[in-house]
């Protein structure tokens, strides 16, 4: 056995191979004594890749340090004159959103700015199964005949050639903010602004849709003020939609590094105030009590917005977002609660459905898990080509047929590109349609492309690959199970947001026995675990229950484990208490 395998682990209970993650110790030292911070915070920096230089600006993120200039971004000045034009002369702006958190938080942000602004706003979110991804011609030739002769796509548009070409034709003006992996060329509009088309030498690569279209708004709203617009009304405060940022950064799981980290940070801040009705009736109906933090954001609030969008009404997240009337914004949480509560009992069904088909196919060693199925709701695939991800440790592609045609959704692990593999299929012909980023794509295909697709994309995915692809999990630390405690988990908090780019720290606790071990809820496995000196600790394992892991810790009462996994305060039932969510597991030797 390797003795670089932290803990000794090579294979824990989920089938990955638990390391340390790697930071050097003299420069931990120094962050710890230089700044003043606890021992465990500069080794939690140092591991991140922070060095005393960008530490008071990491551990402090604000936007007057991190902000860029909006102008830096190719065609910014462009759209910003358009825009200040629509403005001024009161043209309907129109706004067409994808139907996920980012395009409704990005729809949200301009569509508020623009209306405090004095602007006319016509917006439009489509439906993923009628309308699918991505403007389309005759959504905007509605949104044409409505008034809107000038349209600004939010997290689409950089690869609608077809629906901006007939937009074109028809004399309508469009201008793209999106933040999506271009190609070579791009499609006929007034502007694009996305920090990933090729031609771009912006640093600010990761920001998510709705960041881009901060920066739209804060050029705009530069722009308005020196040409005079707000001498005779107040001009908007655009830190008071930074929750809204917040939410759709997070939630578009792009790195929380930079102006994305300052966005985040500050955005929390906002988001306690509870100014914005939407998000505070969602927040009610979720049953958030706490100060709101990146989890909440990410898997309670998140996934009630896209509940919309993938089983419900795809406008109900932006309209959320934008209303000021606090009944109606209770109306439409309660409602999104609901669908996501339909989605939950779909991708359950769906996800047990592809689990079948990833095992009893052969494992041939090939860095894809492909899983098809005839009447798969398409609102659920992402999620479950995310849980395949998670459970399996490689890329996963998940596709729901309907007769000849199929729609798929994948989700890649860190150091495979998925995006560029679906783009070159596209290009290659075995695609529809089809795009993404390193970590996600989407994509349309005809049924008898099956197999060509999962050989092409295993081979692009391969030619990434400089060995064999062996899940690994990084642990910051092990710790006794007394050692957790709600002081540790608030010295922590100092590190946050926690995020792609800015992972949570992970620890293992070392030699736990279990006490007690029952399921709860969906398949979650609630531990009681007892360290070293008998001081017990409170853990769950979420969906465990059908897994290995879990089946393992519930048949194993009163044996010890290595248990790995997140810190966070319980405050069930008025309880303040320290608990691991534990997200692997390895048997004591």
């Amino acid at each position: 056995m390797s003795t670089d395998a932290f803990l000794g682990v090579e294979r824990s209970l989920t089938g990955r191979r638990w390391q340390a993650r790697p930071g050097d110790d003299r420069v931990a030292q120094a962050l710890s004594q230089r700044l003043g911070l606890p021992e465990l915070i500069g080794r939690v920096l140092a591991a991140r890749g922070i060095g005393l230089d960008e530490a008071p600006v990491f551990l402090s993120p604000t936007l007057r340090d991190l902000l860029p200039d909006p102008g830096h971004l190719r065609d910014m000045d462009k759209a910003v004159a358009r825009l200040v034009q629509a403005v001024q002369t009161g043209e309907t702006i129109g706004i067409f959103g994808d139907y996920d958190v980012d395009g409704a938080t990005s729809t949200a942000v301009l569509t508020l700015y623009l209306e405090a602004a004095g602007a006319r706003v016509l917006t439009h979110i489509p439906d993923r199964v009628v309308e699918g991804y991505g403007p389309n011609a005759p959504a905007l030739a509605r949104m044409q005949a409505e008034g809107a002769k000038l349209v600004v796509t939010v997290d689409c548009g950089t690869t609608a050639f077809a629906a901006l070409e007939a937009a074109a034709s028809a004399g309508q003006e469009v201008i793209v903010v999106d933040h999506h992996v271009a190609e070579s060329s791009l499609p006929p509009a007034l502007a694009v602004i996305n920090p990933n088309r090729l031609d771009e030498d912006s640093p600010h690569r990761h920001l998510a849709a709705v960041g881009v279209s901060f920066l739209l708004a804060v050029g705009l709203n530069r722009a308005l003020k020196q040409a005079g617009w707000f001498a005779s009304r107040p001009a908007p405060d655009l830190l008071r939609w930074l929750d809204l940022v917040a939410l759709g950064t997070v939630c578009d799981v792009v790195p929380l590094v930079g102006v994305n980290r300052a966005l985040v940070a500050q955005g929390l801040k906002v988001m306690g105030r509870r100014s914005n009705p939407g998000l505070a009736a969602l927040s009610d109906v979720a049953g958030i009590k706490e100060r709101p933090d990146a989890y909440h954001l990410g898997y309670v609030l998140g996934p009630r917005v896209n509940a919309g969008g993938r089983v419900g009404e795809a406008g109900l997240g932006a309209r959320l977002m934008t209303t000021a009337d606090t009944l109606e914004a209770g109306d439409i949480a309660r409602r999104l609660d609901g669908y996501n509560r339909d989605r939950q009992e779909i991708e359950a069904a769906v996800l047990a459905e592809a689990i079948e088909q990833v095992e009893t196919r052969p494992d041939d060693g090939l860095p894809l898990l492909l899983a098809a199925g005839e009447g798969w709701h398409q609102g659920v695939i992402g999620i479950v080509a995310g849980r395949l991800k998670e459970r399996y440790g490689r890329p996963a592609c998940v596709i729901a047929l309907d007769g000849d045609t199929g729609k798929g959704s994948g989700r890649s692990v860190i150091g495979l590109d998925l995006g560029a593999a679906i783009i070159a299929a596209r290009q290659a012909g075995l695609l529809l349609a089809g795009g993404g980023h390193a970590m996600a794509a989407g994509f349309t295909l005809e049924r008898d492309k099956l197999d060509a697709l999962r050989a092409f994309i295993a081979d692009r995915l391969q030619s990434q690959l400089s060995g064999e692809l062996v899940p690994l999990l990084d642990l910051d630390g092990a710790l006794d199970a007394g050692a957790a405690s709600v002081e540790l988990i608030e010295t922590l908090a100092e590190i946050g947001p926690f995020g792609s780019g800015n992972p949570e720290p992970v620890f293992a606790i070392t030699g736990a026995r279990i006490v007690r071990a029952d399921v709860v809820g969906s398949g979650h496995i609630r531990l009681i675990l007892s360290g070293a000196g008998g001081k017990r600790l409170k853990a769950i394992a979420f969906r465990a229950a059908d897994s290995e892991m879990g089946m393992t810790l519930l048949a194993s009462a009163g044996a010890s484990f290595h248990l790995a996994g997140t810190l966070r305060v319980d405050n069930w039932q008025g309880a303040n208490a320290a608990q691991l969510v534990v997200t692997d597991a390895a048997i004591v030797r």
